[in-house]
């Protein structure tokens, strides 16, 4: 429970305060989650609570910049319709006065539980970190309990996010680090418990199990057992682009193998990046009453120039992505839209066996809508659909997925991302206000990128040949209400 009120009444104030310029934003969100005001970035905490699915988030309601974060509230039954409820965690104790950052929750007797970490700054810049607990009876007042785990010899000050699960009748808490050289972690420790910790020491980490080299901080980890595999989601910071991969200011990702439970060693194979778009980071998983393995990303990336985005001059930046489901096929891990989103649907437009030619266009017009591609055969070397000013463009001879956007900052100019995609079986496009989300191939490559601007014309072209293929296309309803 926050411990000030006069925290708590200015975050009201600033929120009825803004309402009418927030809610006068055209670029507002149809069905992403977004803040009432300020920013917002890391999902927090993200689990099944009493038949309800709870998300928190890194949230600065003061500023549309980073600063000193809260974790921010939703509740829903469906994934879909969310409704706010409020701040659970604000900084004010000497163990998290300027801030309280990411973290993870689990229900262990009927109690939520909630780890984060508590950031100190001393007058000189000086910081310090602490892991934190508080608990709560009902999933929305909470109660301090401080500090839990400090930070281990060996390691600087960035020691945060901790994300706990239950393996093997034991609690396991990973964490992401930064060493004292100067490299990136993921460490874990052990409870029976939830309050007394047993550090253990690296998981996986820079220069650890064959990988070399691998940044100078891992942040936001998340590890977790899908389909017979061990898998450790990160975000390391500080690698330099290789080709078409790591093109963003920093990076996410995952490795997959196996973790020898006698020995708690965990074998893993090379790094995969998650997402290949712009916006897209610190993704948190939960495991969802029917066994689904569901995640939330930040629809975001850090340290990027939020004073560009066009929001901030109504006083809000930034939205978690869709929620998805993951399933490990065929040694990659796949994402998909969850089934939930189906009940977005509006009205459909349907075209099957359409043969795609050379100056034979398909022309749709929507600016919020879902619309899934199949193809039935694909014989051209460049097939493109412009989304507004977007274009996604699959190069079969080069065997190369490419988007592109509008550069937030930069007038007339386009910024590119791509991936290798040895052919192009499906897109399935989620376009909201001022987002959208490809998963090709069933989800086998994901983009998720933010995208602003008002043309709302569709068009599918290829240069030569010729393309059949099946359309299916939604409008999609307004569930947001804040």
């Amino acid at each position: 429970m926050i411990n000030s009120k006069e925290i708590l009444d200015r975050v009201n104030f600033l929120v009825e305060k803004h309402q009418p310029l927030v809610a006068s934003d055209p670029y507002r969100l149809y069905y992403h989650l977004m803040p009432s005001v300020g920013l917002l970035n890391d999902p927090n905490g993200f689990v099944y609570y009493r038949g309800e699915y709870h998300i928190f988030y890194q949230w600065n309601p003061f500023a549309t910049a980073h600063g000193s974060k809260f974790w921010g509230h939703s509740v829903s039954t469906d994934l879909v319709h969310w409704k706010e409820a409020p701040i659970i965690l604000a900084p004010g104790e000497w163990y998290d006065k300027n801030g309280c950052y990411s973290g993870s929750a689990v229900v262990f007797e009927d109690q939520m539980y909630v780890f984060y970490t508590g950031n100190v700054k001393d007058e000189n810049g000086k910081r310090d970190s602490y892991q934190c607990l508080a608990v709560s009876k009902d999933g929305i007042h909470f109660e301090k309990k401080g500090p839990v785990i400090n930070v281990p010899d060996g390691y600087t000050a960035h020691f945060r996010d901790p994300k706990v699960f239950r393996k093997n009748n034991k609690w396991y808490m990973v964490l992401g680090a930064q060493t004292d050289a100067g490299t990136g972690e993921a460490v874990y420790y052990t409870s029976n418990n939830l309050y007394d910790w047993n550090f253990h020491g690296t998981l996986a980490g820079s220069g650890k199990n064959g990988l070399g080299a691998f940044g100078y901080m891992w942040e936001c980890p998340d590890f977790f057992e899908l389909g017979g595999t061990d898998i450790l989601m990160v975000c390391p910071q500080g690698i330099e682009a290789k080709g078409y991969e790591y093109q963003n200011v920093f990076q996410t990702g995952y490795f997959s193998g196996k973790i020898n439970d006698r020995e708690e060693i965990f074998q893993h194979g090379p790094f995969r990046e998650m997402d290949r778009g712009f916006d897209f980071y610190a993704p948190q998983t939960t495991s969802g009453p029917n066994g689904r393995r569901l995640v939330f990303g930040w629809m975001g990336n850090a340290e990027d120039e939020n004073s560009q985005q066009p929001t901030t001059k109504y006083e809000w930046v930034h939205a978690l992505t869709l929620p998805r489901e993951l399933k490990w096929k065929n040694g990659k891990l796949l994402q998909h839209p969850v089934e939930e989103l189906k009940s977005l649907r509006g009205k459909e437009i349907k075209f099957e066996n359409t043969r795609l030619e050379k100056h034979k266009a398909l022309r749709f017009q929507e600016l919020v809508f879902e619309m899934i591609v199949d193809f039935n055969s694909f014989d051209t070397d460049c097939l493109t659909i412009e989304i507004g000013e977007s274009k996604l463009i699959y190069y079969r001879k080069e065997q190369l997925f490419t988007f592109q956007r509008k550069h937030f900052s930069k007038p007339g100019l386009m910024e590119v991302r791509h991936c290798k995609l040895k052919e192009l079986r499906s897109i399935h496009i989620f376009k909201d206000t001022s987002s959208i989300e490809l998963f090709l191939n069933n989800g086998e490559e994901v983009f998720t990128s933010r995208v602003f601007d008002d043309n709302n014309v569709i068009l599918l072209h290829i240069e030569d040949g010729s393309a059949t293929l099946n359309i299916q296309k939604w409008d999609l309803k307004r569930v947001t209400t804040y």
